[in-house]
């Protein structure tokens, strides 16, 4: 190897030599997602892991989508390869919007937005409600990519406290009159760590108070159609109380596959103009040929058939996870049963710490996510999230038998 003094005169220096300039001060204060990292240490395929929150890709209708895009490729490729509009095909919104209106919220093409993903959709949101030291109010614990969104948004995020049953109103209540915030982020039915539901009065009361002091709603509901057990509780964007402030997010990631990068916000026609607004200045528009294909699998497809298959899946897997815990868990360890969605929420005994165990953890090749990370708030070192959707059930009790020795 040539060093520096011996390098031929003509030779080319890497232009990464150079020390990079200053990063923009927004990034300071946002880390990587912990869970992306995890999931980076457990990529090897003998670990089974628990850690990430992923739809089982051998449940994907991989022939299905195919016969789309190649009907789509087939019958209209000069549009689908073409630029299009910023709001979204409108095939595509017109579908989103009679499957929302089929579970009670109506909905027309024009209130809806198609994003890159429900994640772009807040960031959305963010860019165009959020002042830089602006208050957003999140469920305590959060969905960490929420979190990554408010801190490159300069906000000032306050905690609301949680139970076994989601947010608290009466907290809400009390911190949204003292911190006068612009926006209560929450994810209600399956809630990303947790697997909460928030029942329908308390999704009432979040309604009352919103209308009240004036804040918006961001409803997230990527996991709302994989229900396993119980009724469906009604959408807090579908009370007439709250309905001009709120926000519904949703999805095609869990249902029909997250490689299409599939989302949509439906929003008042005010704050849905400002988030056209900021796409344009972010991607002009989401991938046309995804949205055609989309589209094309909605009309000539049964989504809710393939959801079905997935639910029966899940469940299996659920139940699995669930009857091995009491043995691969320590004595007076606690965890909820959640009807649906893709996590189980576990609370190890006092004196544990999920962080420092979860080294031990990936030595036995198995993974979890520590609870830590999700809370902006006081977080509980003994809180941990389990994902049983990636796994077969036989799979899952393997795993469980490996968890269990880093507790003997």
């Amino acid at each position: 190897m040539l060093s520096a003094a011996s390098a031929p005169a003509n030779a080319v220096a890497s232009p990464f030599s150079v020390p990079a300039p200053a990063t923009a001060s927004r990034l300071a204060s946002v880390g990587s997602s912990p869970v992306r990292e995890i999931l980076a240490l457990t990529a090897r395929p003998e670990v089974i892991s628990f850690a990430g929150g992923l739809p089982a890709p051998e449940l994907f209708d991989v022939a299905g989508i195919r016969a789309a895009y190649d009907g789509v490729l087939a019958d209209s490729a000069q549009y689908a390869l073409q630029y299009s509009t910023t709001e979204g095909d409108p095939e595509l919104r017109t579908a989103i919007a009679a499957r929302l209106t089929a579970r009670e919220l109506p909905t027309d093409a024009d209130d809806l937005l198609v994003t890159t993903g429900s994640q772009q959709a807040l960031t959305l949101l963010t860019t165009a409600l959020v002042e830089p030291g602006g208050v957003v109010l999140v469920e305590d614990p959060c969905y960490l990519a929420a979190l990554q969104t408010f801190g490159f948004a300069g906000a000032r995020v306050v905690p609301v406290p949680t139970d076994d049953q989601g947010i608290i109103p009466e907290a809400l209540e009390e911190i949204a009159a003292r911190e006068k915030p612009t926006l209560l982020y929450i994810v209600p039915t399956f809630q990303n760590p947790t697997g909460r539901t928030l029942p329908a009065g308390r999704r009432k009361a979040v309604a009352e108070a919103a209308a009240r002091l004036g804040f918006w709603i961001v409803e997230d509901d990527p996991y709302g159609e994989l229900r396993f057990e119980g009724e469906r509780v009604p959408w807090i964007a579908s009370d007439p109380v709250a309905a001009d402030r709120t926000v519904l997010l949703g999805t095609f990631s869990k249902v029909m596959a997250p490689g299409l990068r599939l989302g949509f916000l439906r929003a008042p026609a005010g704050l849905r103009r400002a988030c056209v607004i900021a796409k344009q200045a972010a991607d002009l528009h989401t991938s046309t040929i995804d949205q055609a294909a989309a589209a094309r699998y909605l009309r000539d497809s049964d989504l809710d058939a393939h959801v079905s298959v997935m639910r029966a899946a899940y469940q299996e897997r659920r139940d699995a996870m669930l009857e091995g815990l009491p043995a691969a868990l320590p004595e007076g360890s606690r965890w909820n049963r959640p009807e649906g969605g893709m996590f189980i929420w576990v609370t190890l005994p006092a004196g544990h710490d999920a962080t420092a165990l979860l080294k031990t953890a990936i030595g036995h090749e198995v993974a979890y996510v520590p609870g830590a990370p999700f809370y902006s708030g006081e977080p509980d070192p003994a809180a941990m999230r389990l994902s049983f959707t990636t796994h077969s059930a036989e799979e899952i009790r393997e795993g469980l038998r490996r968890l269990a020795k880093i507790f003997s």
